[in-house]
């Protein structure tokens, strides 16, 4: 509702976002995300960022904003799907189940509970901690270097994407119409 009334606050928002989204990614440590539920907006940033991911099977994974006047999250989006299942996900707002989100290779296990889960998630971070710690630095260095682009950057050139759609009539129809529980009423001005 903040958002609604003062759309510059999107900035503060969206730097939140990236700070929190690149201490994740560039973290000394693997970062291991175990998620139960809804996944969705800025649970994908943390996901997206993570380097192992586990679910539970009742788990969702999306990005809602394109139905709220806004962008964000492509780029961590994209670190865990298939580019065909990106675009989908983004241009609907509508999420994939962890089922699907499994078959893709997006996560590492499914899980029937939250104990399962994590448990699992601590064994592996278990198995992770017994390794060299100077390795497990570099390894984590070496693969966020020779990953097909840089998610950091990618997510802060979508950012300028978000603001542009959020100063426009739409975008705030869309905020409007998410609090006031109804359907948007798009004109297509800027």
């Amino acid at each position: 509702k903040e958002l609604q009334e003062d759309s510059t606050k999107i900035i503060d928002v969206n730097d939140g976002c990236w700070k929190t989204s690149r201490a994740i990614h560039v973290c000394n440590v693997p970062v291991i995300s175990a998620c139960h539920g809804f996944v969705l907006g800025g649970g994908i940033l943390l996901a997206g960022a993570s380097d192992v991911v586990l679910a539970t099977e009742d788990s969702y994974f999306g990005l809602p904003e394109i139905d709220r006047g806004a962008l964000g999250g492509g780029a961590h989006l994209s670190r865990l799907f298939p580019l065909q299942a990106v675009r989908k996900m983004m241009f609907t707002g509508k999420p994939i189940t962890a089922k699907r989100a499994f078959e893709y290779g997006s996560i590492e296990s499914l899980h029937s509970n939250i104990e399962s889960l994590h448990q699992a998630a601590l064994e592996i971070a278990k198995d992770m901690a017994s390794k060299s710690p100077i390795a497990m630095k570099l390894a984590k260095k070496a693969l966020n270097q020779i990953e097909h682009g840089d998610v950091d950057e990618h997510y802060k050139s979508e950012q300028n994407f978000t603001l542009e759609l959020y100063k426009s009539k739409d975008s705030q129809e869309a905020r409007d119409a998410f609090v006031e529980k109804r359907d948007a009423n798009f004109n297509d001005e800027d």
